[in-house]
């Protein structure tokens, strides 16, 4: 399983790779701009399995690679 920090630059990466703003992607994933940015900036470690599957969902693809 990838670190914290690893989980939360991927998530950045992605979601710029996407062309997303946080908003954007927190509309899709059901959550807020503000948490998005904890989650990329490292200040929210202690996610939830809801939230990757939610943003899994967003970016149509399976939590393990979110995880993996």
């Amino acid at each position: 399983m990838k670190s914290p920090e690893r989980i939360a630059q991927m998530l950045k990466t992605r979601r710029k790779e996407q062309e997303l703003t946080q908003r954007a992607l927190a509309t899709k994933a059901k959550t807020t701009a503000g948490y998005i940015a904890m989650l990329e900036t490292g200040r929210k470690r202690n996610f939830s399995l809801a939230v990757l599957q939610r943003l899994a969902k967003a970016w149509r693809v399976p939590v393990t690679e979110l995880l993996g």
